[in-house]
């Protein structure tokens, strides 16, 4: 369990050092820009260097309804010791996405509930085709509790292992 475990994150520090987060080439290293310093600690922090998942204002989130039976972001975050564990459908639009990273795709998902810290629901899949950014998305995976990759990657809330279907963009 732990040379998995282990290997796992050598794989994770070997894809990103090499690819990036959102798996493109990293662009040269920025002269001019100062060194960043260390995510602050909090609910969702990330080392400082990880790409932010898009801005609220590229991504229209109005008008999203909650998944039949299932939950918004913001209920997944303040319910989750009750759903530790357990599957949970939601309901949101992809503000972000990184493919292949430790044989899986990972996508942000929010839904316009939530304030900084409970808006943004980190979802991990092996569902294909993988969604774009604004594509209207129901999720349903299990809800993982404070899960360390290691190098800075922690995440309070996980939705693991997660069925993607893409909604048709209304017209």
């Amino acid at each position: 369990m732990l040379k998995a475990t282990i290997a796992s994150v050598l794989a994770l520090t070997a894809a990103v050092s090499l690819t990036g987060c959102n798996g493109k080439p990293q662009e040269a290293a920025k002269i001019d820009a100062a060194p960043t310093a260390a995510a602050p600690a909090g609910p969702a922090a990330m080392p400082a260097d990880h790409p932010p998942a898009r801005p609220t204002d590229e991504v229209d989130l109005t008008g999203i309804v909650k998944a039949e039976g299932g939950k918004n972001v913001l209920e997944v975050f303040t319910e989750k010791s009750a759903l530790a564990n357990q599957k949970v459908s939601v309901r949101g639009k992809v503000v972000k996405t990184n493919a292949g990273i430790m044989n899986k795709d990972w996508l942000h998902v929010r839904d316009g509930s939530g304030a900084e810290g409970t808006n943004d629901l980190t979802v991990t899949t092996t569902s294909k085709p993988l969604p774009n950014v604004g594509d209207t998305v129901v999720v349903t995976g299990t809800v993982t509790l404070d899960k360390d990759f290691g190098m800075g990657y922690q995440y309070p809330v996980l939705l693991e292992d997660a069925e993607v279907k893409i909604e048709a963009a209304a017209e």
